[in-house]
């Protein structure tokens, strides 16, 4: 007969302060089988995991449930506890009387007791009926994917190459640096952005152990942890990247001119282009879309003037495939469309611009080479609104804190008072979150120097008789509306993630949080891991975040990944299916519920019966949940379990 131990947590006054924890030991100790049952203020401690240890030894136990918080988080730390003291770990079994009790009925604490002795001794009927599990070791594979090349990618795919493993860094434009590379200056030292992100972006490009896959996109990803086969769209350049030396020759005599997208439509390149001067990898890309030859069979003059012969109009998309152990997700984000929110002029009135534009504008390579000048009139601003929350903490856009546009508009303010010192300018915000470290020294310079802050939000932008922008905004310490006359708007716009990840999401099939972020396995424990094994997340593919928190996250992706390929080896999902041939019956049913493609159906003695691949299989039991002739069982919830517990619940 099973010897089962009992532990009751009071996880201080999270389960004791709503459930009567004695009166569970109580009822629970008169179980059949059960030899022991205790509770303690905190279970998941040192000093509760020694004290099931020295239980398992003393009282010679076989099965330990323990009834505390949920076992997403802790049923590890009890496993490794059994472990210790020479029991398997799959003997264990938890009862979520935190989040699945006492959290959703503190009012009703009698009736939450009473349930919560329901799902111990439904746990303990589990328990009786556990059984061994073994696990598969799998190889992993000593390379990893980076997928996204602004500084999160970077800095992931450089932290994984000096620790000595192979990195495929793979991004969708010509040019790694993403956004930081369009930005001026970073907040609040007001560095100098490319000067910190430039030797980044070479060093990438020199790495011996870094593929660099620019102008490539992940296009299709098959395995599993440890052993992602991946291939990748290498997007023809029609500039043989062998060849060429980055004279940009080609560039200076190409007669066509197009908007610029790393200018954010404020200048222009031309048909051949490197969207920046210090692009990495220094090459070329011809638009096809523009460029004459390809538009109207004319011009060629790029071909002509290539002193290496590097252009190669017959240059065709390749596929190229790699195998890697680990993923590594860093795909950014974008804007959001400021023509979502329409009352404040964008696309309507020329000086209304975005933070990014303006970002372009401060640049000495920017389309203006620095000067801050109202588009479309090139003259100087004498009066600037900044917007922040442009769309963000905004119900009926983004409900959510971009987290930078505080910040942004402040460093905003400083860009147009250093360059136009005599401008005044308005700062509109609902409050300023200067949270991070330095940045309330920096709110209070930006103050100090004249900048005028107003707590609100505009209600909207028009065109006066004067001809400039006039923006309505209600001033709560006036307790009046005012009307600000103005040459320039600049929008703070939220955080959104970049368009591609939605294309990644369906590849790697990844969640998503309800604001469209990639979701983590756990915000505080785990927040770089996702529900796909040996796929991490970081930077604001995960969430909207500055650099500083970027690129710490993106070292901690990195570490993951490392520990992963160092290992050498992971152990496959213990809690996998399997199939009883004799009752399958080949209908397929599995293989479409199945969401990591880790059933198949297959030809065996004249039969079709579903085959698993436990090294795909991730436990989450869709798939016996489905079987019509109940073919398939899950280990450690198996049918003889539930039905145990169920039996239990209601007695």
């Amino acid at each position: 007969m099973p010897r089962v131990g009992v532990y009751v947590c009071h996880c201080g006054k999270n389960i004791a302060g709503v459930l009567d924890v004695k009166r569970i030991v109580r009822e629970v100790a008169k179980e059949e089988d059960v030899v022991v049952c205790k509770d303690y203020p905190f279970m998941c401690s040192s000093e509760g995991q020694r004290l099931i240890a020295e239980d398992i030894r003393r009282h010679n136990l076989d099965r330990i449930v323990v009834a505390a918080c949920s076992p997403r988080t802790h049923e590890p730390i009890f496993q490794e506890a059994l472990k210790r003291a020479g029991l398997s770990p799959f003997f264990l079994e938890m009862a979520n009387i935190r989040d699945q009790c006492s959290w959703v009925h503190e009012h009703e604490k009698e009736l939450a007791t009473d349930k919560a002795i329901r799902l111990v001794k439904a746990a303990v009927a589990k328990a009786r009926l556990l059984e061994e599990i073994r696990v598969e070791k799998i190889s992993v594979k000593q390379s990893v994917l980076v997928i996204g090349g602004g500084v999160a990618g970077i800095t992931a795919a450089l932290d994984v190459a000096k620790a000595g493993f192979k990195v495929y860094l793979v991004e969708k434009n010509s040019s790694i640096g993403g956004h930081m590379a369009q930005l001026d200056k970073t907040f609040p030292t007001l560095d100098c952005s490319i000067c910190i992100l430039g030797p980044l972006m070479v060093e990438v490009a020199t790495h011996p152990n870094i593929t660099l896959l620019t102008y490539s996109e992940v296009i299709e990803v098959e395995g599993y942890v440890g052993n992602f086969k991946v291939k990748i769209l290498k997007k023809a350049r029609k500039v043989d990247e062998t060849k060429c030396t980055g004279c940009l020759l080609c560039m200076e005599k190409c007669p066509t001119r197009v908007p610029s997208e790393f200018d954010r439509g404020l200048g222009e390149r031309k048909s051949i282009y490197v969207p920046f001067p210090q692009a990495v990898p220094r090459v070329p890309v011809i638009d096809t879309e523009h460029c004459l030859y390809f538009t109207k069979g004319v011009c060629r003059l790029c071909e002509k003037i290539c002193p290496v012969k590097a252009i190669n109009y017959e240059q065709e998309d390749e596929i190229i495939e790699i195998e890697v152990g680990a993923i590594i997700v860093a795909t950014g984000y974008e804007e959001y469309d400021p023509r979502k929110v329409p009352e404040y002029g964008y696309g309507m009135f020329t000086e209304v611009i975005t933070g990014l534009q303006l970002e372009r504008l401060a640049s000495s390579f920017g389309p203006t080479r620095g000067k801050i000048l109202v588009p479309g009139k090139n003259k100087e601003p004498q009066r600037v609104a900044i917007l922040a929350c442009t769309g963000s903490r905004d119900e009926k856009n983004l409900p959510y804190c971009c987290r930078v546009g505080c910040m942004n508009a402040l460093k905003h303010a400083w860009y147009i008072k250093h360059s136009i010192p005599g401008a005044t300018i308005y700062v509109i915000a609902p409050d300023v979150r200067s949270f991070g470290k330095g940045y309330e020294e920096f709110y209070r310079r930006i103050r100090s120097e004249g900048v005028i802050l107003i707590k609100g939000r505009a209600s909207e932008v028009h065109r006066s008789p004067e001809g400039c922008l006039g923006v309505y905004v209600y001033d709560p310490s006036l307790d009046e509306v005012l009307v600000l006359k103005v040459d320039l708007v600049v929008l703070e716009m939220g955080l959104v993630p970049n368009p591609a990840s939605e294309k990644i999401r369906d590849v790697l099939k990844l969640s998503k949080s309800t604001d469209g972020f990639f979701l983590e396995v756990h915000p505080k424990l785990r927040p770089v891991e996702t529900s796909i094994e040996g796929v991490f997340i970081c930077g604001c593919a995960q969430s909207p975040k500055d650099i500083p928190d970027t690129v710490a996250q993106a070292s901690s992706a990195a570490m993951k990944a490392v520990e992963l390929l160092a290992k050498g080896y992971v152990e496959s999902v213990p809690y996998v299916v399997s199939v009883d041939e004799e009752t399958c019956s080949g209908c397929g049913i599995c293989v479409s519920v199945c969401e990591f493609n880790a059933i198949e159906i297959v030809e065996k003695n004249d039969r079709r019966v579903a085959k698993v691949n436990t090294a795909l299989c991730k436990g989450c039991g869709s798939c016996a949940a489905a079987c019509p002739s109940g073919a398939i069982e899950q280990a450690h919830f198996t049918r003889e379990q539930v039905l145990a517990m169920i039996k239990a619940l209601a007695r």
